[in-house]
């Protein structure tokens, strides 16, 4: 156990609040992109609606108490809960922080998730060495960030073609009207799953570190009010938007008909949900980008503009371990007081 002021625990809880805030924030694109880009909704009703769902999760995780797996992962299957300290969250929360606000600034839709995933393992490496990582939650979450968004571009490319059967015999006026209400639904379904996901990673944060600080005993378990805190924070941050990276996701990457923004939205929602039940953080950011690749790729590969799309591709490369190093040098500050 590891001794600190109650001030202090307070203040680096509003500090992993105010992550989680910023992951809402970063990440908004990822619920609303497709239904601006088709102008199914105007942004700001966008945003309202993908909050809404974003806090929504915290019931669906009230009658599946299960799907909290996630934020296990992060609170101790990453990093050993026994030697993470507060110096370690400290470290973490500023690494992944940092990335995300130059991230978000260049209008680059990185991944808030392995921002933190890369932050708590340089923190917990600078503290503890390699010994200290828990390489079977690593290795399934490194291995997330491959199968992600190919698992949302084939199955978005899945969903265009089997619509496609179901709405053949439809006339163009039929098809439009039944897919904008389609999208709407699989919009909601995606805001849903992505709160699900994301919430969790700073629930897990907040959980171990009242357990290294000794105020929650026995079995790892996320406190309601942690919960309750996480996805409100994750919703207030999706209602102020990240409006360069919607324009990334939702635009420059390819351009989407109502049948594409739903194909892509459904299948990115699925790939969410199966994560979340079997506890892998998995990226928002490139889940949903990978379905959109896939709905435009289904129309025709030249639809995607694939020089943006590399551009993202890289960030993705280089988020882990350029946040694990501003981790480190985060958690080094700790050192010197």
């Amino acid at each position: 156990m590891h001794e600190l002021a109650f001030p202090l625990l307070v203040a680096l809880i509003g500090v992993a609040l105010a992550f989680d805030y910023l992951n809402g924030l970063h990440d908004a694109a990822n619920s609303i992109a497709t239904v601006v880009a088709t102008r199914l909704l105007s942004p700001v009703k966008a945003v309202l609606f993908a909050a809404v769902f974003n806090f929504a999760a915290y019931f669906l995780t009230i009658a599946f108490p299960s799907l909290h797996a996630v934020a296990e992962t992060i609170g101790k299957g990453l990093v050993d809960k026994d030697v993470i300290t507060p110096a370690v969250i400290f470290g973490a929360l500023g690494g992944a922080m940092f990335w995300n606000v130059v991230t978000w600034i260049r209008g680059i839709p990185s991944s808030s998730s392995h921002a933190l995933v890369g932050g708590l393992i340089g923190a917990g490496v600078a503290h503890a060495g390699i010994g200290g990582i828990q390489w079977t939650g690593l290795n399934k979450t490194l291995l997330a960030i491959v199968l992600s968004p190919m698992l949302g571009m084939m199955l978005a490319m899945l969903v265009m073609l089997a619509s496609s059967w179901a709405f053949y015999r439809a006339t163009a006026h039929q098809a439009e009207r039944s897919f904008r209400a389609l999208h709407l639904v699989s919009s909601a379904a995606y805001s849903l799953s992505h709160g699900l996901n994301d919430a969790q990673k700073t629930m897990g944060i907040i959980t171990v570190l009242l357990y290294s600080t000794g105020r929650l005993q026995g079995p790892f378990q996320v406190p309601h009010w942690v919960a309750i805190s996480c996805y409100i924070a994750i919703a207030l941050g999706t209602m102020t938007g990240g409006w360069k990276i919607i324009e990334t996701m939702g635009s420059r990457i390819t351009k989407l008909s109502q049948h594409q923004g739903f194909s892509a939205s459904l299948a990115g929602s699925i790939v969410l949900f199966s994560a979340s039940a079997l506890g892998i953080p998995v990226s928002t950011t490139h889940t949903i980008t990978g379905a959109i690749i896939g709905a435009g790729t289904a129309r025709r590969a030249s639809a995607v503009r694939w020089g943006v799309a590399r551009t993202v591709v890289i960030a993705w490369i280089v988020t882990i371990p350029a946040s694990a190093v501003v981790g480190a040098a985060f958690y080094a500050l700790t050192t010197l007081f």
